[in-house]
């Protein structure tokens, strides 16, 4: 996947990846449609990142919050987060570096100290289910696929760093090895964590059956003693916030794109940007959608039900993206032109991401029952089929009603128009100048 993104952001390094490469690719119909997915994926995850970063903040604070508490908290970081920025792209910049430094050493120091130190299990415990397919019906391969399912999260984000290409200096270099460095750098973190969280748990067996909702606190908690507990809270809330942030200036920059065309809701107000340049109009914009994601938070299993939905929606962006590539190559209306290509390997491996992001979206929106709390309503365990059916419902209404697609068609046209006119006084520039001197 990040082969495409990277072939894609080197030729069109601009803010609202999905929205502004699908229409390049198959028209302002598709483009308009990935962008509003991707949109609404990026704002409730929002919502998600900040509810799920509240609870840190309490622990820090050694509080026991109620779920009207735990809302409050939440919206308090995603307006913490849309104040710094506020202050434009060096200062956000400078805050998720800092965050994400600090969190990636404390990763690294931790994990690898669990792992050579601390290590209650063999090797041989990753070949063990634990149980795990006694929660799936009886069946090994239904409880890999759930696997899959959640731990894909892990390995996502990458595509944020698209968001700030406009402010990037040579983005269309900087912005795909960023991309790169982004999946390798997290990606091996992750794995690192997962393996020595799981070698040093003092009962994996738990965290299988779902006995142990906080098995890193466990491992880490055992491990170094009770001391180690609120520094390795502090950590993990700091790295909260650095995603939140990221994720935020993210959003408000997609926003943007969409209403910097006129194709969104609103979009004389949300395209508004600051002395800061800072798009402050799709900051408020995304942060009210985010917040109002937040009031699900009030019934402590609703909340589940949009985590499930996020999750479901942030595969979608990336099939459509990668589908609309691979239509426009095989029918020979993009041949990549940036920095980045990759001729036909670019081809190869444009068909694996369609189909991997494919089974992806049907994997998380499959409904399960064993990834819901206890006693879950119904609609929490279809909520990634139900959420994301809702938002396609959506857009596609908006498109039926509100025609974005024409205004972007037209626009299209003046730009094709002024290119042409760009050509022709080329073309006959020492007339022209000569002209301009006669008169």
């Amino acid at each position: 996947m990040v082969n495409v993104y990277s072939e894609l952001a080197s030729q069109w390094p601009l803010a609202g990846g999905p929205y502004q490469w699908g229409r390049r690719l198959l028209g302002p119909s598709f483009g308009w449609m990935s962008g509003w997915v991707w949109q609404f994926a990026v704002m409730f995850g929002n919502t998600t990142v900040a509810y799920l970063a509240a609870p840190w903040a309490f622990a820090l604070a050694g509080a026991t919050p109620t779920p009207g508490s735990l809302v409050a908290a939440a919206a308090g970081i995603l307006l913490v987060c849309m104040l710094v920025n506020a202050y434009g792209i060096r200062i956000l910049s400078w805050f998720v570096s800092l965050g994400i430094a600090a969190e990636a050493i404390a990763s690294v120091l931790v994990g690898f100290a669990l792992l050579l130190f601390f290590r209650e299990h063999g090797f041989s415990l990753f070949t063990e289910t634990l149980g795990a397919e006694e929660l799936s019906g009886g069946s090994t391969v239904v409880a890999f696929l759930a696997v899959l399912a959640v731990a894909g999260w892990g390995f996502i984000g990458f595509d944020a760093c698209v968001s700030t290409a406009e402010e990037t200096k040579d983005a269309g270099r900087q912005v795909p090895r960023a991309m790169w460095w982004a999946l390798l750098s997290v990606g091996l973190v992750v794995i690192l964590n997962a393996m020595a969280v799981a070698l040093a748990h003092p009962a994996p067996q738990a965290v299988v059956a779902g006995e142990d909702l906080d098995p890193v606190t466990t491992a880490v908690t055992t491990a170094f003693g009770s001391w180690s507990d609120k520094p390795f809270v502090a950590v993990v809330l700091v790295g909260f916030l650095a995603c939140a942030m990221a994720s935020q200036g993210g959003a408000a920059r997609g926003v943007y794109s969409l209403a910097r065309d006129g194709v969104f809701p609103f979009s004389r107000q949300v395209r508004k940007v600051n002395s800061r340049q800072a798009p402050i109009g799709g900051l408020l914009a995304s942060t009210l959608v985010s917040c109002a994601g937040l009031l699900l938070g009030l019934n402590a299993t609703a909340i589940g039900s949009l985590i499930a939905f996020g999750t479901a929606a942030t595969f979608l962006p990336f099939f459509l993206v990668s589908l609309a590539a691979l239509i426009a190559r095989l029918r020979g209306t993009w041949i990549p032109s940036g920095h980045i290509r990759l001729g036909g390997k670019g081809t190869f491996l444009n068909v694996l991401a369609v189909l991997w992001t494919a089974f992806e979206v049907a994997n998380v929106c499959w409904p399960r029952a064993v990834l819901a709390p206890p006693g879950a309503p119904w609609y929490q365990i279809w909520a990634g089929l139900l959420g994301t059916g809702v938002v396609i419902t959506a857009g596609l209404v908006y498109l039926v009603v509100k025609k974005p697609q024409n205004a972007l068609r037209a626009a299209q046209a003046r730009e094709e128009s002024g290119r042409s006119e760009q050509s022709d006084r080329n073309e006959d520039g020492p007339a022209d100048v000569l002209a301009v001197d006669h008169t």
